[in-house]
C-alpha cells in the first residue's frame, strides 16, 4: 500500500503538499476547503509587523491634529488588535481541521520576532515560519553584516520558543549552503527555498512604478530545483522544504527526487483552484505505484548532489555546455 506521508519540522504530514503563506489561507473557511482537496499542511498568511505599523500610522496622521497624544494608544491598539485577529485564526484553525497549522511572521524590529513569535506558540500553532528578508541596499555593509541578521534572529526565535521553526530564505546569498548550515546550528529545525517579495515594475506609458507579476511559473522551478538538490545532499539534519515553481504532480516528484522534506505549492492553486492539490496527489501517487515505491523515503533525495553519477549537472558551469547545441 503506498503511504505519502512525510516529517517536516517534526510534524507528521499526510502527504508532501503544503500551502504557502498568502491570501488562500488567511481563513479558516479557506483552509478547511484546502484540507479537503488535500493539503498535507497550510502556512497561514503573514503577519507583517511592516503593515501593522503602517495602518497604524494612517489612523495617526487622520487624528494626530486633534487628538495630539493619541499616537501610543492608536499604535499599541492596531498592533494588539492585528496580533489577537492573527491569534485567533490559529486558535479556530487548529479547532476546525486535522492539519498542522505554521504560522508565518515577517518583521524587521529584533524585539518584534520574539514577542509575534513568543505569543503564537502559546495560540497552539504547531511550528513557525520565519519570512526573512533584508535587501542589501547599503554600501557600508558587508555581506557578513547582512549575514548576521539572519544569524541572530534564528537564535532569538530559539531562545523563545519550543515549537519547531523554519526560515524561508531568498535565493540571494553568496553561500547558500553556509547560510543553511550556520542557522541550522543555531537552533532553525527547517529552511524553505525559495522566498517570493514585492518585485518593482515601471509602466512606461505613466512613468510609475508598479507591481511585478505577483505568481511563479513552471519555469521557476529550475533554480529551486537546483539549490533543493545541492543543499539537502550537504546538510541531511536540517528539513528543506521547496518553494516557487511547483505546479503540478510532476514538479513534486521531481523537487522530492532532489531531496525536499515537503513542497510547497500557492501561485498553482490561485491559478487553478484547490483541485491541484487532489490532482498533484493522484498524480504523485500513481508514479510511485508505476515505479513500485511505497513510501517517499524508498526515493526522496535519490536524485541529489550527493547520490547522482555526475554532480556537475547542478552546477553553473554546464551553462556554456547547456547552449552550445543553440545556434
Amino acid at each position: 500500500m503506498i503511504s505519502l506521508e512525510t516529517k517536516y519540522l517534526g510534524l507528521t504530514l499526510k502527504n508532501p503538499i503544503i500551502i504557502s503563506s498568502s491570501g488562500l489561507t488567511d481563513s479558516v473557511e479557506k483552509i478547511k476547503r484546502l484540507e479537503k482537496a488535500g493539503a498535507g499542511a497550510v502556512v497561514l498568511k503573514s503577519l507583517f509587523e511592516e503593515q501593522i505599523k503602517a495602518e497604524a500610522g494612517d489612523m495617526i496622521s487622520s487624528n494626530i491634529d486633534n487628538y495630539p497624544d493619541a499616537a501610543d494608544y492608536i499604535n499599541s491598539y492596531i498592533k494588539d488588535n492585528s496580533l489577537d485577529q492573527y491569534l485567533t485564526l490559529i486558535e479556530e484553525a487548529k479547532k476546525q481541521t486535522q492539519i498542522p497549522i505554521i504560522a508565518s511572521i515577517n518583521c524587521y524590529s529584533p524585539e518584534e520576532w520574539t514577542n509575534f513569535a513568543a505569543k503564537i506558540e502559546s495560540a497552539g500553532a504547531d511550528a513557525l515560519e520565519l519570512n526573512v528578508f533584508y535587501l542589501p541596499t547599503d554600501k557600508d555593509f558587508t555581506s557578513a553584516d547582512y549575514e548576521k541578521v539572519y544569524f541572530d534572529i534564528t537564535v532569538k526565535i530559539k531562545n523563545k520558543i519550543k515549537i519547531p521553526f523554519a526560515i524561508k530564505l531568498n535565493p540571494h546569498f553568496t553561500n547558500l549552503t553556509y547560510i543553511i548550515d550556520q542557522v541550522f546550528y543555531r537552533g532553525a529545525s527547517g529552511v524553505v527555498l525559495f522566498n517570493r517579495f514585492y518585485e518593482p515594475d515601471i509602466d512606461i506609458t505613466t512613468k510609475k512604478f508598479k507591481a511585478a507579476h505577483v505568481l511563479s511559473s513552471p519555469a521557476d522551478l529550475r533554480n529551486t530545483l537546483r539549490w533543493i538538490a545541492i543543499t539537502t545532499a550537504q546538510i541531511e539534519n536540517i528539513d528543506i522544504a521547496a518553494s516557487t515553481g511547483a505546479h503540478s504532480g510532476e514538479s513534486v516528484i521531481k523537487l522530492l527526487l532532489a531531496g525536499a522534506k515537503a513542497v510547497q505549492m500557492c501561485s498553482a492553486v490561485y491559478s487553478k483552484g484547490p483541485e491541484v492539490i487532489s490532482s498533484a496527489l493522484k498524480e504523485l501517487s500513481d508514479w510511485m505505484s508505476q515505479n513500485k515505491y511505497t513510501s517517499i523515503e524508498d526515493f526522496r533525495g535519490s536524485l541529489n548532489y550527493k547520490h547522482i553519477p555526475d554532480p556537475s549537472i547542478y552546477e553553473r558551469s554546464q551553462f556554456m555546455k547547456y547552449f552550445s547545441s543553440y545556434h
